[in-house]
């Protein structure tokens, strides 16, 4: 039977689900990771943005003829650059020095517009995602254009719910623990609102880099962990639709994020390292005869020119 896509947009989703084999200890539940990287930019953000980029067509906010505008770290900007690509639509983003400069690239390629917010000796530091949000509220003033404004907008979880709603079809429901870094706490909240819709009662762990834990401890700090840890409380972010967030050590998640290409052949970032560590943790505490799930967010064919597979 003939199985060709209308557009590379339905190309977005139903990505497959592995069970880790080496890297869980004895005794713990089992450890299922969805490998978001089989989207068409390498990363789960390619569901937001369509999500964010239909919808506000739906609504009348977005028509043929304008631009859009956003602020974002790289993946964010990769995967709306695309669906502005095939949509037509003119796409300017504001990023910085601090991400990785394939993201970067990547916009580019897609026919973005590339604005960068100069970083503090290529940290992300507390002020500099606000330093971005500012910039990208000043472009979006001019006529003819739609921010997308990703911390703000809810429809990004509409796009990231299918996650949950494919995890549940792929593990047979069989799912007791989701754990999921929070960058605007969309794709966290996104899953856990489809999980609890469909009766599923599972422990929902958010995570951030220890280094900069404002949700866990209020304390925020310099981290180079990319798409997380943004320096406040996203707006997206509610207290209903999470059990506990926990704080994870940048060391900790690019060990991980090294184990899991050597041991388990998933090439993945850093915060795809941390998502990993949050679900070994999870997986110790609910123990044998349960199943935590989490994703690996993008490709590590990102981030081969930083320091993270030196």
């Amino acid at each position: 039977m003939a199985d060709v896509r209308g557009s590379v947009l339905e190309a977005i989703g139903n990505t497959p689900v592995v069970e880790l084999g080496k890297v869980p200890p004895a005794g713990s539940a089992r450890v299922v990771v969805k490998l978001e990287y089989y989207n068409p930019t390498g990363s789960y953000k390619d569901r937001m943005a369509l999500a964010m980029i239909e919808e506000a067509e739906k609504r009348g906010d977005l028509r043929p003829g304008m631009s859009v505008v956003e602020y974002t770290g790289g993946s964010t900007g990769s995967s709306l650059a695309f669906v502005c690509a095939v949509k037509g639509y003119a796409f300017r983003v504001v990023s910085s020095d601090a991400f990785a400069r394939e993201k970067l690239r990547t916009m580019e390629a897609f026919g973005a517009h590339l604005t960068l917010v100069p970083s503090q000796g290529g940290r992300i530091t507390p002020d500099l995602i606000p330093r971005m949000m500012e910039k990208a509220r000043e472009m979006a003033q001019e006529p003819g254009t739609y921010a997308t404004d990703q911390f703000n907008n809810a429809d990004s979880l509409k796009g990231y719910g299918r996650i949950g709603l494919e995890l549940l079809e792929q593990t047979g429901g069989a799912l007791d623990g989701f754990c999921a870094a929070v960058g605007t706490a969309g794709m966290a909240m996104g899953v856990s609102r489809a999980l609890k819709e469909a009766g599923k009662r599972a422990r929902v762990v958010i995570l951030e880099p220890a280094s900069s834990a404002v949700i866990s401890t209020g304390k925020a700090g310099a981290h180079h962990v990319e798409g997380v840890g943004v320096g406040f409380v996203p707006p997206l972010l509610d207290r209903a639709l999470y059990d506990e967030a926990w704080g994870i050590a940048e060391q900790e998640a690019r060990a991980m994020a090294r184990r899991l290409a050597r041991e388990e052949g998933i090439f993945t970032g850093t915060s795809g390292g941390l998502n990993v560590v949050g679900a070994l943790r999870l997986a110790a505490a609910l123990g044998e005869g349960h199943t935590v799930a989490t994703v690996v967010c993008d490709s590590g064919l990102k981030y081969l020119a930083g320091d993270l597979y030196a």
